[in-house]
């Protein structure tokens, strides 16, 4: 062998051995916390930012950490985190995984719902859904309030789009429209941790100041067009 046959084979060698390290690291990439898409006081006055520290710095930090602990050395391990919650979704081995893995998606959805100066109504296309669906926005707004607000326990509020339809949905818990209950339009948080530092017991208060002044209906209408 030359030298310069040599040294080819070994920069290809290295090469191997890099390529190999690199899989490797991004296989065992875990799943992130991503950033809130505002500044932590940019609700207030409806939701103060508080609640939003609380929420997203404790509660969704919490599901994101235990979510990387239960995946350690699985087979799902580096996995996107929505495959990780819709494999995870009804394996009663792996019901931790999926409370954690759905609550981390969950919120993060639950944050993109939200902007400042929202509310409202939507435009176009989603303004059309919501009246063959409702009969127009006003009736969406008050089923969307009743859902939410008669949810008993702890949950989510969401619009869907199911098939050419748009509906409301509610879940329980962690549960989760991606696990096939419908394309995700937007979702309200109705876990007392999401209201109860600036409402207290008073969560139609919230879910109201969440219609009219929070919701992304940009958001919403990307949703839609399957942005």
């Amino acid at each position: 062998m030359t030298r310069r046959t040599f040294v080819i084979a070994g920069v290809v060698a290295a090469a191997g051995v890099v390529g190999r390290r690199l899989r490797r690291a991004h296989a065992a990439e875990p799943i992130s916390l991503p950033p809130l898409p505002y500044k932590a006081d940019a609700l207030e006055p409806f939701i103060s930012s508080r609640t939003v520290e609380l929420h997203y710095g404790k509660h969704q930090r919490g599901y994101v950490d235990a979510c990387n602990r239960l995946l350690e050395g699985t087979d799902l391990a580096g996995a996107p985190l929505g495959k990780v919650v819709v494999a995870s979704a009804n394996d009663p081995k792996r019901t931790r995984l999926f409370n954690a893995a759905a609550q981390a998606w969950n919120h993060d959805f639950y944050w993109k719902s939200m902007r400042t100066a929202g509310g409202g109504g939507p435009q176009g296309e989603l303004a059309e859904r919501l009246r063959r669906s409702f009969g127009g926005a006003d009736a969406f707004r008050a089923a969307f309030l009743e859902s939410a607000t008669t949810l008993f326990g702890s949950g989510w509020t969401w619009l869907v789009l199911n098939g050419d339809r748009v509906e409301i949905v509610n879940t329980a818990d962690a549960d989760t429209p991606i696990t096939g209950k419908g394309r995700p339009l937007l979702t309200v948080d109705v876990w007392e941790h999401a209201y109860y530092l600036d409402y207290q017991n008073r969560r139609a208060d919230y879910v109201n100041a969440w219609l009219d002044h929070l919701v992304n209906w940009d958001f919403a209408t990307a949703n839609l067009r399957g942005a």
